[in-house]
């Protein structure tokens, strides 16, 4: 990627190797294509890499229990008759065996997935964003975000305003916008209610996990 103060985003998926998929890029620039679902994806680093192995990727985590939850509470919008969240989170509750082949849960086993990333990128070309402080201190994540690609801090602070009914900050607007910009209807939801139990025994089931994630990255995310 290009260093640069000028940003592109493009949020079309990259098939296979075929860079005619990205935006044109002047040198000033870089272009920036999101998808959550490459990071856990098995064929996406090796797809990525035979497009450029010189890609920067960043990765916005959050506990894997309350990522779980919020996946789930975003499904129980749009199906109303799904089983309930310990029904599907267990094989055998009793057991305390956590049924891994759920996409909610397996995905919050980060460290499985970077796994596959590191075959093909070295750790230093993964920027990893805590998706707490992203709502704790946005403009702090952010700059981390600027200085991991090489550009200016050009969003700070006073690009933020906390949004009390989204429960996140959200952007003000800017010279090229008249309103305010924030999540869409579907972010911000009220998380749905779950045995502080089933939540407890998630938390041990993820902790080996986490703690291999944290030594990996070098960063501990506190999620315990």
């Amino acid at each position: 990627m290009g260093a640069g103060n000028s940003l592109k985003v493009d949020e079309r998926k990259v098939e296979g190797a075929d860079v005619s998929l990205m935006p044109r890029t002047l040198e000033s620039q870089i272009t920036l294509e999101k998808t959550p679902s490459y990071f856990v994806t098995q064929e996406a680093p090796r797809r990525i890499f035979n497009m450029s192995r010189d890609t920067k990727l960043i990765v916005v985590v959050r506990n894997p229990v309350t990522r779980a939850i919020s996946d789930y509470t975003q499904t129980l919008s749009k199906k109303p008759d799904i089983p309930t969240f310990e029904g599907l989170s267990f094989r055998n509750r009793t057991l305390g065996q956590v049924d891994v082949s759920w996409n909610a849960i397996r995905i919050g086993m980060y460290v499985l997935h970077l796994e596959s990333w590191l075959r093909y990128f070295p750790l230093a070309q993964i920027h990893f964003v805590s998706g707490e402080r992203l709502i704790t201190d946005p403009a702090g994540e952010m700059g981390r975000v600027q200085d991991f690609l090489g550009i200016k801090r050009f969003i700070t602070d006073k690009h933020f305003y906390f949004n009390k009914t989204k429960g996140f900050p959200c952007l003000r607007k800017t010279e090229s916008s008249l309103l305010p910009r924030c999540l869409g209807k579907s972010k911000g939801r009220t998380h749905v209610q779950i045995d502080p139990e089933v939540i407890d025994q998630l938390r041990e089931f993820y902790r080996p996990y986490n703690i291999k994630f944290y030594e990996t990255v070098g960063q501990d995310f506190r999620w315990e």
